[in-house]
C-alpha cells in the first residue's frame, strides 16, 4: 500500500533545510484570494516560512501559525508571525477560535479526518476554512531534464517527474478529494472550488532554487541534489536561460455551520 502524503515525515519536515531559501524561492498568493477569505483571526496551518501568513498580516489580519519544523517556524517568528511548534494534528488549542483556518500549500501534510476535526473544533460558526496551492511545471525539455537527472543520480527514487503531466488537473483532483472529505464530514457549508490564473516568468537560477525546496529535493545529500540540479540548469541554458510559465492557483473552500 503505498504511503500517504501526510505520512511520509521524512519529506514532510525536510523543506527547513534551508528555511531562507524556501522562504525567497516560493511564489506569493494572489491578493485576490486573500481578499475572498478575509478573516480577523486566521490560523495558518503549516505555515512553514509564513508566506501566506505575512500577507494576511497586511491585509489587517492577527495570524497565528501551526508549524511541525521548528527551522520553519523560527524563520516566520524572525519573519513576525507567531508560530508555535506542533504537527496540526497534535497542536492544542487550549481553547481559541478562529474566523478563518487556511492551509496553503500544507495540507497534504495532515490526516485528513484528524485534520478536519481539529479545524470544525477551532472555526467559528460562519467562519472559513480555505486549502490553496499553487499548480506550475516548468517547459517540457527542463521537466524531461528533471526526470533524466533523478533517474541517473537517485536510481529508484519514487519521485518520477515528467513532462507531460498536467499540474492543474492533478491538484484539481487533489482538492476534489478534499472538497469530498469536508463534505463528508458534515461540520461545513458546501465547499467551492476557486481558481486564480497568472504568469511568472523565472531566470535559471530562480528556478533552480525554486526546485530546491521541492519535497522531491529536499531530503536528498547536498552532492546528489547539486548533481540533480546541474542536469537541470543545463537544459535551462539551452532553451535560452529562462522561460515564462503559467501559475495557476487552485482552492478548495467552505464555510462552518452552526451546528
Amino acid at each position: 500500500m503505498p504511503i500517504l502524503p501526510h505520512e511520509a515525515r521524512r519529506m514532510a519536515e525536510s523543506f527547513g533545510t534551508d528555511a531562507a531559501l524556501y522562504d525567497r524561492a516560493r511564489p506569493p498568493y494572489p491578493q485576490a484570494l486573500i481578499d475572498r477569505v478575509t478573516g480577523t483571526d486566521v490560523l495558518d496551518v503549516g505555515c512553514g516560512t509564513g508566506i501566506a501568513a505575512r500577507q494576511f498580516q497586511t491585509a489587517g489580519a492577527r495570524v497565528l501559525g501551526v508549524e511541525p519544523d521548528a527551522r520553519m517556524a523560527g524563520f516566520a517568528r524572525g519573519s513576525g508571525v507567531e508560530t508555535e511548534v506542533a504537527t496540526f494534528e497534535d497542536w492544542d488549542p487550549t481553547g481559541r477560535t478562529f474566523d478563518a483556518v487556511i492551509a496553503a500549500q500544507s495540507w497534504h501534510w495532515v490526516d485528513p479526518v484528524a485534520g478536519l476535526a481539529k479545524v470544525a473544533r477551532v472555526l467559528r460558526p460562519g467562519g472559513r476554512f480555505a486549502v490553496f496551492a499553487h499548480a506550475f511545471q516548468a517547459p517540457p525539455e527542463v521537466m524531461e531534464a528533471l526526470g533524466a537527472a533523478i533517474r541517473r543520480v537517485v536510481p529508484g527514487s519514487p519521485v518520477n517527474p515528467g513532462a507531460h503531466t498536467d499540474p492543474v488537473e492533478t491538484y484539481r483532483a487533489g482538492l476534489a478529494t478534499v472538497a469530498g472529505q469536508i463534505r463528508e464530514s458534515g461540520a461545513f457549508a458546501e465547499p467551492e472550488q476557486w481558481r486564480f490564473d497568472a504568469e511568472r516568468t523565472y531566470s535559471r537560477d530562480e528556478w533552480l532554487d525554486q526546485m530546491s525546496t521541492t519535497g522531491g529535493l529536499t531530503p536528498l545529500p547536498p552532492q546528489q541534489r547539486a548533481e540533480v540540479l546541474t542536469g537541470v540548469g543545463a537544459a535551462i541554458d539551452a532553451i535560452g536561460g529562462g522561460f515564462t510559465v503559467p501559475l495557476t492557483t487552485l482552492a478548495v473552500t467552505a464555510l462552518r455551520t452552526a451546528g
